[in-house]
């Protein structure tokens, strides 16, 4: 990668070169036949992704334009939501929903923890909800949701699954298509952006609805947005010549190419990467003394919020990796200074979180921090043959 830096922070994400090449292609019209074909091919191959009956779309804008377009088009005004919270960016669809009118509830975690399929059935037995919000992998905590339990719970009591893929598609398994033991049991809408573990720059959101989320929006008699509106867009997403918004011409390049290698890869094939590289990151950074906020049995394959040992400055500690080249996040809310985030999706290689750990382990000794990076590295690589087998 002709990049300078290691971005190892739960998104943006490395960009390989032939992103980088598809990016900086010559800008066409934008109903130029030529790229037609490639934003076709795009929404295809986003389709095929999370294997869907129903409609995707690939339109201009961040995460939380996806998360927006998800909620309005399937919940009106006066209806109820329900949050599913694992971290500060669930909770990002309270305030999202009460914009629009809705009547919105919440079930939130202790960080680091999942809430309990209790209280989710206790919730959905109490009262009417009309969808349900799930953040697959909360870039906060670095807690993963339990899609395998929650799902059939919501679906049992005829609400939608809103699934907050951002920091999950294309890395943890979010197949629209699966049934959770009953065939009418599936997940209703993904939203996702271009950013994290698709591994293109940021600037695309991404929304697929199945049947079911589609006979939500039928039944809307009047949606109160406009560019977020997917009845403007589904005419474009079925034959991209026609024109609504100007799409990011040379953005959709790179998440054509982007999609191919994700698809050529492929999608088990990725899941266990990310899950490998998960395990490991924590796993080699455990014998430096730093804990995972997420115990392993909730944690996400894309990323981690790792605890500080007693001592550590979290400035200093950022800092001096920056000068390295290395690039991690600081935590949020009650957890700043006292965690860093790290990311391990998308393009990022084994040999560079390998390197990543080394430099984590070189920065702590310079600290006055005594560590051992060479075992360090050493169980990082045990940890992914194990993986891998």
């Amino acid at each position: 990668m002709r990049n300078k830096e290691m971005l190892l922070i739960p998104g943006p994400t490395p960009v390989v070169d032939s992103i980088y090449d598809a990016l900086a292609e010559e800008t066409q019209s934008h109903t130029d036949p030529r790229f037609v074909s490639i934003y076709r091919n795009a929404i295809e191959k986003t389709r095929e992704m999370l294997n869907t009956d129903g409609e995707v779309f690939v339109i201009s804008g961040s995460g939380t334009l996806a998360m927006e377009m998800a909620v309005v088009n399937t919940v009106s005004a006066g209806e109820k939501l329900l949050v599913i919270s694992h971290g500060y960016f669930g909770d990002r669809f309270i305030q999202l929903g009460k914009a629009f009118g809705i009547e919105v509830d919440v079930l939130q975690a202790e960080w680091g923890k999942r809430v309990s399929p209790e209280e989710v059935q206790k919730k959905l037995s109490a009262e009417k909800i009309k969808a349900v919000t799930i953040t697959h992998a909360d870039t906060s905590t670095g807690v993963a949701a339990d899609l395998n339990t929650l799902v059939p719970i919501i679906k049992k009591h005829g609400a939608l699954v809103i699934l907050d893929g951002v920091c999950a598609t294309a890395a943890m398994e979010e197949d629209m298509g699966k049934t959770y033991g009953n065939p009418e049991f599936k997940i209703d809408v993904v939203l996702t952006g271009s950013q994290k573990a698709i591994g293109v720059p940021p600037g695309l959101a991404i929304v697929a609805f199945n049947q079911s989320a589609l006979s939500a929006r039928e039944k809307i008699e009047r949606l109160p947005a406009y560019y977020c509106d997917i009845y403007n867009w589904m005419p474009i997403m079925n034959d991209p010549s026609k024109y609504f918004a100007t799409p990011p011409v040379n953005l959709i390049y790179a998440y054509d190419e982007g999609m191919k290698l994700v698809l050529e890869e492929g999608l088990e094939k990725r899941y266990r990467r990310h899950e490998a590289y998960g395990k490991a990151v924590r796993a080699a950074l455990a014998e430096f003394g730093m804990t995972a906020l997420a115990e392993e049995n909730v944690a996400a394959a894309t990323l981690s919020c790792i605890l500080y040992p007693e001592g550590v400055n979290d400035a200093a500690f950022r800092a001096a990796l920056a000068k390295k080249g290395l690039i991690v996040s600081g935590a949020l809310a009650h957890l700043a200074g006292k965690a860093f985030r790290i990311g391990h999706m998308g393009n990022t290689t084994e040999q560079m979180l390998e390197k990543a750990i080394m430099l984590i382990g070189e920065t702590l000794n310079e600290l006055g921090h005594s560590v051992d990076s060479s075992q360090a590295a050493e169980r990082f690589i045990e940890t992914i043959s194990h993986c891998t087998k």
